[in-house]
């Protein structure tokens, strides 16, 4: 007889939340090291979509353009209407 193991679901929309969690998290640190006041900056960076808001520092940049930016919008948004 035929052992089954558990299926395992996973959901698209909660990885996609979760990579632009740990961008986010790694863009913060390397403006927080860089002196920077990361929340200025992060938002600055959103509201123009202009790179040079995020440091290079740690890739940063290049990480933080790899997330949509409406789509880090909603997220956002969503994160903090959650209860």
């Amino acid at each position: 007889m035929a052992t089954h193991e558990p299926t395992i679901s996973f959901s698209i929309a909660e990885d996609k939340e979760k990579e632009v969690k740990e961008i986010l998290t790694i863009v913060y640190d390397a403006l927080r090291q860089k002196g920077y006041n990361p929340i200025n900056q992060i938002v600055g960076y959103i509201l123009s979509e202009d790179p040079t808001y995020i440091t290079t520092y740690n890739n940063a940049r290049s990480l933080i353009r790899h997330i949509d930016r409406d789509e880090l919008l909603q997220l956002l948004v969503k994160s903090y209407l959650k209860d």
